[in-house]
Parts: C-alpha cells; sequence; structure tokens
C-alpha cells in the first residue's frame, strides 16, 4: 500500500486526463513566436485575476523573484511578513538578484496587517534605506494556510500608496484563498500590482506558476525572466497541465478543505499537542513542551503517514486531490496516537 503523503500539495501526480491533455497540446517555440497554449493558459490567468496580462513562469520561486526584480531597485527595501515565503524558501534571492535587503514585519497576530507593518516603517532620512515593494502572501503557508481577506488586502494596499510603492502578491495558493472566502480571485488580485499564481500547488498540475499585471509590467517579466534563465520553447506541454488544473481542478479545494478541518479535529488535543485552527487545506500541529517534531514524523512515516517537520517543535500536514478523505482521517489518527504515546 502507497503511503499517504500530506507533506505538501506540490507531491500530486498527473492524473490520466491531465496527462492526455499535455500529450495532446498543441505547441510551438514560446520564446520566438509564442506557444498557442501557453498563450491561452496566460489569457486565462489574465482574466481570472483581472489583469491586463499574464506570463508564464517554471517555478513561483522564479516567478516572485522576477516581481521582486521588477519593482525594486538595488539598495532598497521590501516589507513584508517575517515568515514569508520569500524569505524562508528563495535562497535570499531578493538579496542576491536584486540587490534588496528585507524589512521582516513581526505580525500582532498569525499574519502581518497594514497597521503591522506600519508600525515598522521608519520616517523618512537620507539615511534611512527607502522602502520600494510592499509583499503579502495569500494564502500565508508559514502561518498555516491562514487566508487574508479582501478588506485586509485593501489596507495593505492603501499602506503602500502611502509609501508610494507597489505591492506583490505572492498568490501561489491564491486558489485556496479564493475557494475559503467565497469571492472571486479577481477581488483579492485587486490590492495588488502583479500577483503570481501557481498551478503545482493544488491543481495538481506537475510545473509552472504565473505573474499577472498590467501589459507593460509584462513586458518587462518577459526580458527579466529570459535573464533569469526561464525562457522556454514548446513550453505548451507543461502550460496543457496547468490550464487542464485550472479549468477541472480549483472548485474541488472545498474538499481539500474539509479534510484539512476533519485531520485538524482528529489530531488536537493529543498528547497535548495543539493545532492551528485551518482556513485552507494547511494544518500545522504545535507539540506541547518543547518536544521534538523530528521523531514524531519519522515514527509515523515507518507507519505509512508522510508528513513534514516545519520547525523543531510545529508539524505540518497538507492535504491535497490526491489523499481522499478516509486517507486523511487514517492519518490524522496515526499522527494522535503517536502524539498520545508520549
Amino acid at each position: 500500500m502507497p503511503p499517504i503523503d500530506l507533506r505538501s500539495d506540490t507531491v500530486t501526480r498527473p492524473s490520466p486526463e491531465m496527462r492526455r491533455a499535455m500529450a495532446d497540446a498543441e505547441v510551438g517555440d514560446d520564446e520566438r513566436d509564442g506557444d498557442p497554449t501557453t498563450l491561452r493558459l496566460e489569457r486565462r490567468v489574465a482574466e481570472l485575476l483581472g489583469k491586463e496580462r499574464a506570463l508564464f513562469f517554471p517555478s513561483g520561486v522564479m516567478a516572485n523573484q522576477a516581481a521582486v526584480n521588477l519593482h525594486t531597485r538595488p539598495g532598497t527595501e521590501i516589507i513584508l511578513d517575517q515568515d514569508a515565503h520569500i524569505i524562508h524558501w528563495e535562497m535570499a534571492g531578493a538579496a542576491a538578484l536584486s540587490g534588496a535587503q528585507i524589512r521582516p514585519v513581526l505580525p500582532a497576530g498569525p499574519v502581518a496587517t497594514a497597521n503591522d507593518m506600519r508600525r515598522v516603517v521608519r520616517p523618512v532620512a537620507r539615511h534611512v534605506t527607502a522602502p520600494s515593494l510592499v509583499c503579502v502572501e495569500n494564502t500565508h503557508n508559514g502561518a498555516g494556510g491562514k487566508v487574508i481577506p479582501v478588506h485586509e488586502m485593501r489596507a495593505i494596499r492603501a499602506f503602500a500608496a502611502e509609501l508610494g510603492v507597489p505591492v506583490h502578491l505572492d498568490g501561489a495558493r491564491l486558489w485556496n484563498a479564493s475557494v475559503s472566502l467565497g469571492v472571486p480571485l479577481e477581488d483579492l488580485a485587486a490590492a495588488a500590482d502583479t500577483v503570481m499564481v501557481a498551478f503545482s500547488k493544488g491543481l495538481g498540475a506537475p510545473i509552472g506558476a504565473a505573474v499577472a499585471g498590467t501589459a507593460a509590467a509584462v513586458d518587462e517579466l518577459w526580458r527579466i525572466r529570459k535573464r533569469f534563465g526561464g525562457a522556454m520553447r514548446q513550453s505548451g506541454i507543461v502550460a496543457a497541465g496547468a490550464l487542464y488544473g485550472l479549468e477541472h481542478n480549483r472548485e474541488r479545494l472545498a474538499e481539500d478543505h474539509a479534510n484539512a478541518r476533519a485531520f485538524a479535529h482528529v489530531v488536537n488535543g493529543a498528547g497535548g499537542a495543539a493545532v492551528v485552527p485551518p482556513d485552507s487545506n494547511i494544518v500545522m500541529v504545535d507539540l506541547p513542551g518543547g518536544r521534538a517534531a523530528a521523531p514524531v514524523v519519522k515514527a509515523c512515516a515507518a507507519q505509512g503517514v508522510l508528513l513534514s517537520a516545519w520547525s523543531a517543535t510545529r508539524i505540518r500536514a497538507v492535504t491535497h486531490l490526491d489523499v481522499a478523505a478516509l486517507e486523511v482521517k487514517r492519518a490524522g489518527e496515526v499522527l494522535a496516537a503517536e502524539l498520545a504515546r508520549a
């Protein structure tokens, strides 16, 4: 029996139907003349996000870092939540690729708000690093898939306007935020100048991300993508997988959210563990008394349940389309039993 893999929603495998769409994709030279399937995907993403244009990227990290490069200047700083993906999981790309430093914001609650950001901004002075960009992550991975509602997105936009800087939205799982809130993607994207979305998280595609914005921004992003080594040829083969996921797997994300809540219900309190109530498909489990997460994860793996040690004392589980409700329940029972064993 294969393991129940809840390490991430990136572990999904393309369904037979998605593979068929990829195999049958109409293709061209994306860098030279434009790939027809990729162009269809880009038009659809722009339409859903309410932007003029979108550009396909090989990965979310490259897409985020291209947007950072677009908006910032060397010697300026980016204001964002201290647990943001751009800080922790993108290999110091803002500094290495764009010469921009990070101004991390300690949130008063689960995620940084406009008021939290406002508190860390220093008065303008010639010896103070000037901000050039505000970033926001929705859903917020490090906070346990927390969803930032439309009114807070608008407040962050207003804060950025006070500074006279643009907003980039790391919306790798914006699909989940939209389904969780029951609002159109466009409403969440409206607060940002550029928006990154990923197709390999939640939608089941094997690869790919996109950045949407104005036509002028996308023209410049194309040049940045080329400079970063992201130019592609017959990209329609992978774009077809992303397009299939976008059209067939987006509405079913509500199932993942329900499964995450069921998992959280089974695990919460086991052995004194505390679960961060999930807004979407990510469940964070905090272990009591400084108990180490890694041995618990190892013990669960021996029983066929794969989880992630997010930190020294926190475990992460992510539901997705490759795990059914009964499997998620079984995984929760295995983890709960292991937590109670101590």
